[in-house]
């Protein structure tokens, strides 16, 4: 559907359009529905029940009664007037008979005192006027009530209490069909993160890596609990499968999790990246650029060039300061593709393998004009505003903006130049003073600056936000209504893609793999720039006919993964390299410290028992531990701990802190529990290849360091010396077998030559034993010296080698032998032609 057909339609048809795209438009519908059916009446607003507490859903004209101006969202006192409901009188023309459907009274000022936080203005609610309470439920359960005032305190007519029925029931089915969506929604990325866990085992991530993976998981998948903090205990030394209860007195390292952008996006682009590398049998080389510097993503392609890989894929953080680059690439024969951000105009990179962004801002300008068909002012934020696919999807969105019959007014669009809180600082003030009544996040972690600045400023479902990317905190903020709409980009499908491509320009040259490729709109230069269009998928929460519900998309993701996983492509040599350069959000926020583990802590009990724990804060046996004193001073009511396990015993425990009262319930903990169980596989995992490298590590220094002592031994064992001129002995010590008579030989021969030898003296008085294997290979020796001029002498043979040479018949054919060394060098001077003159030393006297 187009814009132009959704603005411009009535009010009740609208109010029809929105339902399942947005919730907080029909429930806010209901709410003006029933004050309208009800004489006289200015305010209304529709609770319901959220753990033990009500949090207003809808509400209209409560801003009379406030403080501030703005309309209210939050919460609304405890959920036990639910309960109480049938205690409260009725008048007597609600019904004909006291069901459980019967609406009850309540004077107003004290609804507004008990269940309006902030209601100061209550002098100004009519003397006399009550709150028409009409219950509202799911499933036979009173989960919530429409409250609308009637100042004058008369009933409504028989006909305004059946449509304030109604509506209350047309409520409870809205919030069922959202229950049901949301829970369906909950178990599959239940499975999804299991998934990324078990990954995580195979691609060794990082323990940081993996505690904020689980930590943003968790807090996708319970949404209930509104967990604040997440960490992660290790015990230092821990081994595997030690005895239960040896955990007192060691020292435990805690892990943080980092206030950072999700590594999420350039996560999956990797693994897209590597399962088509490990499909073709290249390897690709991975590295990630600061997201702040261009020039060390420029340095990092200069490097590659150097060494010659054989293909490039790149996204780029700033086009035009990589070009030079890419050009010195194409002169090298290395061809380059970029990957979710287009090149420079005009660039010698031969493909854009991403999203279309123009497609995809149009998409986004679509589904706000379906969440405003009124119209209104818009605000935009990207990371950088000179990026191409910022620029594209904000032009494409404005363009499509100003076709519509009710104009969206999109503001200028600001930057979080990769910085978070500077991004929700940026979209707090537009929210709190730009008039805004819709934002567009550009790129990822954008939606979730609108989505923070909507939740502190009780506008969370109100402003309609659109953002781009399925962060895992995006994910959280779509499942509670805070985000509306998620246009998905395919990253895996941009990583693989992109190696794909490369792989069949190495093995099919270049032209022939870019043939029937389209060209990118725009592109001009040299050569046209082909385009591969990765799509995205419009994600909702419930299914609407313009998008997938999001328990949907869940496993479709996982599926399209899978495929990739499967794919059989042409098989390619492992001589080939490809490089693929990301963005890289930082380590800045990552942190861990080392602790004496106290036995009287809570994750000391867990440690020792090996058992969860579930501690409230302010009461029972571990209220006074240290660790539970230190989260309630942090505000913290609900403390979770839930044990590490490997053979039987805990190494570690995840520790979950909220601050809500009784936040985890036996099914958040089962949750929890298989979450960490692999959780545990993958560090134990990780654990157990860091020892195997160190060990591998040290074994290989004992193997080369041996190998040193044996080439020592060997040149000890057969040195070669120069007595005479023309004269050289080399004594044998050990064993003589085929390896050591090669380089025997090899260096007899070489000192042959060096020294212009005619007598070799091979000295065996050091050899184990002579036998005829032995005896062969100096037999071998002899004649190649004899070759280059040179007669071995066999010299130093004891009388036990003698007897065992003739006991195995050995033949020394024509070799030379002498008893001793002297006589062996007596017959080689007479060969040589010199003598041995002895002489008395001057130092020495006569006796």
């Amino acid at each position: 559907m187009s814009i132009r057909a959704v603005v411009g339609v009535g009010c009740g048809d609208v109010r029809r359009m929105v339902t399942g795209l947005d919730l907080h438009a029909t429930l806010h519908g209901i709410v003006m529905d029933a004050v309208g059916a009800v004489p006289s009446a200015q305010r209304g607003s529709l609770v319901a029940r959220d753990g033990e507490q009500l949090v207003y859903k809808a509400s209209v004209g409560l801003a009379g009664v406030l403080v501030s101006p703005q309309e209210v969202v939050g919460g609304a006192g405890p959920a036990t007037v639910l309960s109480t409901l049938s205690t409260l009188s009725t008048l007597s023309t609600l019904s004909t008979a006291d069901s459980a459907d019967s609406a009850r009274v309540m004077a107003a000022a004290d609804w507004y005192r008990e269940h309006l936080p902030g209601a100061s203005a209550l002098h100004l609610v009519p003397a006399g006027a009550v709150v028409v309470l009409t219950p509202v439920h799911v499933q036979g359960q009173t989960i919530g009530v429409l409250a609308v005032e009637q100042p004058d305190g008369q009933a409504p007519s028989a006909e305004a209490s059946a449509r304030l029925r109604a509506l209350a029931a047309s409520a409870g089915a809205a919030l069922e069909r959202r229950e049901l969506y949301n829970d369906k929604a909950r178990s599959a990325q239940e499975v999804r993160v299991l998934e990324e866990v078990l990954n995580a085992v195979a691609a060794r991530t990082s323990t940081h890596e993996l505690v904020e993976m689980i930590s943003k998981g968790i807090k996708s998948v319970q949404l209930g609990p509104q967990w604040r903090s997440v960490h992660l205990v290790l015990l230092s030394d821990a081994p595997s499968g030690g005895a239960r209860g040896d955990a007192a007195a060691r020292e435990i390292r805690i892990y943080h999790v980092p206030h950072r952008s999700p590594l999420s996006f350039w996560n999956n682009v990797r693994d897209g990246a590597l399962t088509a590398g490990r499909s073709v049998g290249l390897h690709v080389d991975v590295r990630n650029a600061p997201a702040h510097s261009a020039v060390e993503q420029r340095a990092i392609l200069e490097d590659a060039i150097d060494r010659g890989v054989n293909g490039i894929a790149v996204a780029p953080i700033t086009p035009e300061v990589l070009e030079p680059a890419i050009r010195r690439a194409a002169e090298a024969g290395i061809p380059v593709v970029t990957i979710d951000t287009p090149p420079a105009e005009g660039s010698r990179a031969r493909a854009y393998i991403g999203t279309d962004n123009v497609a995809a801002g149009r998409l986004a300008a679509e589904m706000m004009a379906r969440l405003l068909p009124g119209g209104g002012k818009i605000g935009a934020q990207t990371f950088w505003l000179s990026a191409i696919n910022s620029r594209e999807r904000i032009e494409a969105f404005r363009a499509a903006a100003l076709g519509a019959r009710t104009p969206l007014d999109l503001q200028p669009p600001s930057e979080s130049r990769f910085d978070m809180e500077l991004g929700m600082q940026i979209a707090r003030e537009a929210v709190q003073t730009g008039g805004v009544a819709g934002a567009l996040g550009v790129c990822a972690v954008n939606g979730l600056s609108w989505g923070a600045a909507a939740r502190a400023l009780g506008r969370a479902g109100e402003l309609k936000i659109v953002a781009f990317d399925l962060l895992t905190d995006t994910l959280e903020m779509l499942r509670e209504g805070t985000i509306h709409a998620v246009l998905v980009q395919r990253e895996h499908e941009m990583g693989y893609r992109a190696v794909k491509l490369l792989h069949d320009m190495a093995s099919k040259g270049v032209e022939a793999a870019l043939a029937g490729l389209p060209t990118r709109a725009g592109s001009g230069g040299g050569s046209a720039l082909r385009f591969i269009d990765t799509g995205v998928d419009v994600v909702t929460i419930e299914r609407t006919p313009w998008s997938l519900p999001l328990s949907d998309y869940l496993p479709l993701d996982a599926n399209r993964k899978a495929a990739k996983r499967r794919e059989q492509l042409p098989y390619e040599s492992r001589d080939k390299e490809l490089l693929l350069v990301t963005v890289d959000a930082g380590n800045e926020g990552y942190r861990d410290e080392r602790a004496p583990l106290d036995a009287r802590s809570m994750v000391g009990r867990v440690l020792s028992t090996a058992r969860p724990i579930i501690v409230d804060t302010h009461s029972g046996e571990l209220h006074d531990a240290p660790d539970v004193v230190e989260a309630r001073g942090r505000g913290a009511h609900t403390l979770v701990g839930v044990p590490l396990l490997a053979g039987g015993s805990a190494f570690g425990a995840l520790v979950l802190e909220s601050g809500r009262r009784a936040a985890c319930s036996l099914d958040d903990l089962t949750t929890i529990e298989r979450v960490v169980d692999t959780m545990a596989v993958a560090i134990e995992n990780a654990r157990l290849v860091h020892r195997i490298t160190e060990r591998t590590h040290a074994l290989e220094h004992a193997n080369r360091h041996q190998e040193s002592l044996l080439d020592t031994i060997r040149e000890l064992s057969s040195p070669v010396v120069p007595i005479a001129r023309n004269i050289l002995v080399m004594p044998i010590v050990g064993t003589m077998d085929a390896q050591r008579s090669g380089r025997f030989i090899e260096s007899m021969l070489q000192d042959v030559t060096e020294h212009h030898a005619r007598v070799v003296l091979v000295d065996v008085t050091g050899m184990a034993f002579v036998d005829a294997a032995s005896v062969e290979h100096l037999l071998r020796a002899a004649r190649a010296a004899r070759l280059l001029g040179a007669e071995v002498v066999l010299v130093g043979i004891t009388p036990a080698a003698a007897r065992l040479m003739v006991e195995q018949g050995v033949d020394l054919g024509s070799l030379i032998t002498r008893s001793t060394l002297e006589l062996g060098f007596a017959y080689a001077l007479s060969k040589t032609g010199g003598q041995i003159v002895y002489r008395r030393s001057p130092h020495l006297q006569p006796v």
